[in-house]
């Protein structure tokens, strides 16, 4: 079904007030001059990315992971695609877990100049809390490196029921 102007639709200056307060007016479409914006130079705007850039060295990346737990089992699991095992330093204390490593590759020194850099190369760290008592001896955890996936296993530490008291 075709719609006419009397329905009830929101023509385009009443759309731009619903988002807008009188402060901000809009002038009609027709009339409206256009918007010139200053435009930064070329060299303005690699100046504006070297002034945000922040180190490496002060913040190590992060690492995402995936912490779930089975019957028997805690299973951290994280993407970590590129490092290699003897990158890779792996401890856990007082049921905190610390995974941190190094992942190069990236720097190449010939680079002149960059345009979009997204990778992460460098320096990362986790630790993570681990949400139930895990057993820390040696027998008890198993870690594995495939196809880029860390996976460590953690047998949990038994708990007794808790045990009902008589009052007397």
């Amino acid at each position: 079904m075709a719609r006419t102007n009397s329905d009830d639709l929101l023509m385009e200056d009443d759309l731009a007030a619903v988002f807008l307060n009188e402060d901000d007016a809009v002038a009609p479409a027709e009339t409206a001059e256009p918007v010139v914006e200053d435009v930064p130079q070329e060299e303005e705007v690699s100046e504006v990315v070297e002034d945000e850039w922040v180190e490496t060295d002060e913040f190590p990346g992060q690492l995402a992971v995936d912490v779930y737990e089975t019957a028997d089992k805690l299973v951290v699991k994280a993407r970590t695609a590129g490092i290699s095992k003897s990158d890779l330093d792996v401890s856990i204390s007082d049921n905190i877990l610390t995974i941190s490593g190094v992942l190069s590759g990236g720097e190449d020194e010939q680079t002149t100049r960059w345009h979009i850099q997204e990778c992460y190369w460098g320096e990362f760290s986790r630790t993570i809390a681990l949400p139930v008592q895990v057993r820390e001896d040696e027998n008890s955890v198993k870690a594995e490196l495939k196809d880029g996936v860390l996976t460590i296993m953690f047998e949990k530490e038994k708990t007794e029921a808790p045990k009902k008291i008589a009052i007397q």
